[in-house]
């Protein structure tokens, strides 16, 4: 078997598959499928500092090789997290990651610090990303100089290993990876969602209540693809894509473009096996083509 582990700064994973915020709960939720311990890492739901109800129904939709979604961070605030599902999820044998996002750079900085007091958190991952907030999100994560103020705000109350999720929403995805990179990220993860929309033509109306939702699944996976190769060879941290993986030969597209590690989301929801196959097939690839360590694939894409 070839070697899986990888690092993501100080982060040591098993492997370099993990599963996206949004789309695996708390990891519990999936233990009836299969071992979680097995992933490389877990990335839990969005949490704020505040508790948060989310945006009214319908809020997702089926879309041609996707989804649309608007559930816009619905979660029971940091502190009930730490008193309340931290503790079943604390001795779980994997990186637990808990996404933290918020509405003003203080709420991130609340927010962080919150988690940081955990010691069986191993990391988290900064949402300045989100499309589906009227207050913070994606808000920051549009411009470099928003993206560098969160994160140089997180950075100064969390000292572990801190991944900036990243908006495709933007002119130039390079220059706010650089951006957070200035400021202390120990790492960035992308794609998060491309806003998009739906309408019934026969209401003429819009599908979702938010009329705009992100879009993901297999459909943004080109996109994805092309910004985790560019951001690749832009900074010098470590890169975590995602963005329509649904199968091994997706993971190695993405690590073969310059991803260290990859997280799965959509497809979760279709079979919530998918990681674990996922895991099984880069082994296999790395064996057949003659790699003792994953870390070889990593951005060899040859061009």
């Amino acid at each position: 078997m070839a070697e899986l582990n990888v690092n993501i700064g100080n982060l040591e994973c098993k492997n370099p598959v993990m599963t996206a915020s949004g789309t695996f709960g708390y990891g519990v939720e999936y233990a009836d499928f299969m071992d979680i311990s097995c992933l490389g890492g877990i990335i839990v739901k969005g949490t704020t500092i505040q508790p948060r109800e989310g945006n009214d129904y319908p809020r997702m939709v089926e879309t041609p090789s996707g989804m649309l979604n608007a559930v816009g961070l619905q979660n029971k605030g940091a502190r009930y997290f730490s008193e309340h599902i931290y503790p079943a999820i604390k001795d779980i044998d994997t990186n637990v990651i808990v996404n933290v996002s918020g509405s003003s750079i203080e709420t991130y900085a609340e927010c962080a610090e919150v988690i940081a007091s955990l010691d069986h958190i191993s990391a988290i991952e900064v949402n300045i990303s989100c499309p589906n907030v009227k207050q913070g999100g994606m808000t920051f994560g549009v411009t470099s100089c928003g993206a560098a103020s969160v994160v140089k705000a997180v950075r100064k109350v969390y000292p572990k290993t801190m991944i900036v999720k990243l908006s495709p929403n933007v002119t130039d995805i390079t220059e706010i990876a650089k951006a957070v990179e200035g400021e202390g990220a120990d790492s960035v993860s992308l794609i998060n969602t491309l806003l998009g929309m739906a309408i019934n033509v026969e209401k003429r109306k819009p599908e979702l209540s938010t009329i705009t939702g992100g879009l993901s699944g297999p459909c943004v996976k080109p996109v994805a693809l092309r910004m985790v190769w560019q951001v690749f060879h832009s900074v010098k941290i470590p890169v975590i894509g995602l963005g329509g993986i649904c199968n091994w030969k997706d993971a190695v597209e993405f690590m073969l473009a310059g991803a260290t590690a990859i997280q799965i989301g959509t497809y979760n929801f279709i079979d919530p096996t998918v990681s674990i196959k996922v895991i099984a097939g880069i082994d296999d690839y790395c064996n057949r083509h003659g790699f003792k360590s994953v870390k070889e694939i990593i951005g060899t894409l040859e061009v």
